[in-house]
């Protein structure tokens, strides 16, 4: 949930409160967070909290500081204090980062190979669901009551993060924590290495750049662009936020479901092409204007291709990270993929106040292009596991 406070309910309290969006978009840049975890994974593998385990203990504490760091977002008026809320934004970012790298350790501690596909596809769903918070519920309390209440409310969905953390249980199969911290900061990038070889990791690791470039950009001034638009944050919350939610839900069901047949190679050609088509319904409605049964349909396919590509894209991205190392090597690979979503957004606004709406999402779509083409080396259509080596 945290990830969507600062990517749907930021953005629209910033630009209900009269922010530019030169100064809305630059506010990607809070998130760095997100790309650069993979520097501190290491110390939350080798240092264990003195309760709940190695998994569950950091997590409590990431989700306690959370609950404290969203409530105090809506605290603050963007016209005084613009500096104070990219500050606290950035701790939000800080410690949601560091709970994506607990959880995602958990989550491949806790399945097996043939699972990973279908698990995976049900956490990104999961991931998606709690965006119905700050992207609807948010909005929609926006109409009706102050913002620093709106934060409260959504920060204090927080507690059913903290209550589940006290309710499951340590990986039983978990491997042993490393030793020392050079072991656990040295160790994942050497195996890495090892196992592919300086082209495949490379290759590998430009398609984790690139394969989500065009459509993270698109979705990145979302709100804003609904505004802009003429549609008023009510109707934000009804229909673009719960069209995105459900179809992006749907897609990665039918995405882990087709991918038991399909595989993860085949998931990710067919997937990534859906992605790519369904940029284009953002330029159709920027032509058209406020008409709300195509904001409807536009945000259902469009987040249909987000399900789709994400389910796919975390699968592969869980089969190529070493359960050994399962911290360090999957906050690299998902910091690496996040890093568009950081730099690259931070531009967008100037994209959009030179070219325009329109031609920004023609553009977005044509950036979707270069990672689709990496799936020719990284994983072809005939092959089930690419130039990946077993990580065991």
């Amino acid at each position: 949930m945290p990830l969507y406070v600062l990517f749907q309910l930021l953005p629209a309290y910033l630009r209900a409160e009269g922010v530019g969006l030169k100064e809305i978009g630059l506010f990607a840049l809070v998130t760095f967070p997100y790309t650069w975890k993979f520097m501190w994974a290491p110390l939350m593998d080798r240092y264990i909290p003195p309760f709940l385990g190695r998994r569950r203990g950091w997590m409590l504490l990431m989700q306690i500081a959370l609950l404290g760091s969203i409530a105090c977002l809506g605290l603050f008026d963007p016209a005084m204090s613009i500096m104070t809320i990219a500050y606290l934004a950035t701790a939000v970012a800080l410690f949601s980062a560091s709970q994506d790298i607990v959880l995602d350790a958990y989550r491949r501690e806790l399945l097996p190979e043939e699972e990973l596909g279908w698990g995976n596809s049900v956490h990104v769903q999961a991931y998606r669901i709690s965006g119905i918070v700050p992207g609807a519920l948010g909005l929609i309390l926006a109409d009706m009551m102050p913002w620093s209440s709106v934060f409260m409310i959504v920060a204090g969905f927080m507690i059913l993060g903290v209550a589940m953390t006290l309710v499951v249980k340590e990986p039983i199969t978990a491997p042993r924590a490393p030793k020392t911290l050079k072991e656990a900061v040295l160790e994942p990038f050497n195996e890495f290495i090892t196992r592919l070889g300086w082209t495949g990791a490379l290759q590998i690791l430009s398609f984790m750049f690139l394969y989500k470039l065009g459509d993270n950009m698109a979705t990145a001034l979302s709100t804003p662009f609904y505004i802009d638009m003429g549609f008023s944050l009510t109707e934000i919350g009804v229909i673009a936020k719960a069209s995105a939610l459900w179809a992006s839900v749907v897609g990665g069901i039918l995405g882990g479901l087709w991918m038991i047949k399909l595989g993860i190679n085949r998931a990710l050609w067919i997937f990534g092409v859906v992605q790519v088509v369904t940029i284009l319904g953002f330029a159709l409605l920027a032509e058209t204007g406020p008409d709300k049964l195509l904001l409807a349909v536009v945000i259902s396919f469009e987040y249909l291709g987000v399900g789709l590509g994400t389910a796919a894209f975390t699968a592969f991205i869980a089969r190529t990270t070493s359960i050994t190392f399962a911290a360090t090597q999957f906050a690299l690979f998902t910091a690496l993929a996040a890093l568009p979503r950081t730099f690259v957004n931070a531009l967008t606004g100037y994209i959009v106040d030179a070219v325009g709406w329109n031609m920004f999402f023609y553009l977005c779509a044509v950036l979707a292009i270069p990672g689709m083409l990496l799936l020719l080396k990284v994983a072809p259509w005939h092959a089930s596991t690419a130039n990946l080596k077993s990580p065991e």
